[in-house]
């Protein structure tokens, strides 16, 4: 399981950093650099604001819980609720339930902004991309399953799944907003 010291001890769940590998601050410095990013292509993008002010809302709660590990203490409080309750040796039905409904719930509304968008989904195709790595990158760490954090801690030439997962995800979404940025809004005629 990816370790967390200063976060959890035993089955409990301290305030502290979360994760204070350099990796670790990076990721959350992305998360942040790339809120403010979104933030500021929403008061740009006058037609589209509310998309990038969400994406800028969701980006920092991630930025936050990344170093905090508000996740960890769910599944502790899911952990103690499941013993208290009789039903921990059943969790894997109820994990398997959680991520169905994760799963499901990303799909429609990803399916639902792409039908609302219509025409407009080609300039948004590389935000939606980013929002797709985060989004699969949040469900497998969701799963709390040991083989799952192992599958994510895996390497290849010295960096982690996790690590192209989320921050492939933030370099599309801070890419996509840069551009946005960038690109100067069109003129109505006279």
């Amino acid at each position: 399981m990816i370790q967390y010291g200063l976060m959890i001890s035993g089955n409990n769940w301290k305030p502290g950093i979360g994760d204070p590998t350099i990796m670790g601050w990076l990721t959350v410095l992305g998360y942040f650099i790339t809120a403010i990013l979104c933030f500021k292509c929403g008061q740009k993008k006058k037609n589209s604001h509310w998309i990038w002010w969400a994406l800028s809302l969701l980006l920092l709660i991630l930025g936050i819980n990344k170093q905090l590990d508000l996740q960890s203490w769910f599944t502790i409080m899911g952990k103690k609720i499941a013993i208290k309750q009789g039903w921990y040796e059943k969790r894997r039905f109820v994990q398997r339930d959680f991520i169905i409904g994760l799963v499901a719930i990303s799909s429609a509304s990803f399916m639902f902004i792409m039908q609302w968008m219509g025409t407009k989904v080609k300039q948004f195709i590389l935000p939606l991309l980013g929002l797709i790595f985060l989004l699969v990158f949040i469900i497998i760490r969701a799963t709390s399953f040991h083989h799952v954090d192992r599958l994510l801690g895996w390497e290849l030439g010295g960096i982690r799944l996790n690590w192209i997962l989320e921050l492939g995800g933030i370099s599309c979404l801070a890419i996509a907003a840069i551009k946005e940025i960038l690109t100067p809004n069109k003129r109505s005629p006279s």
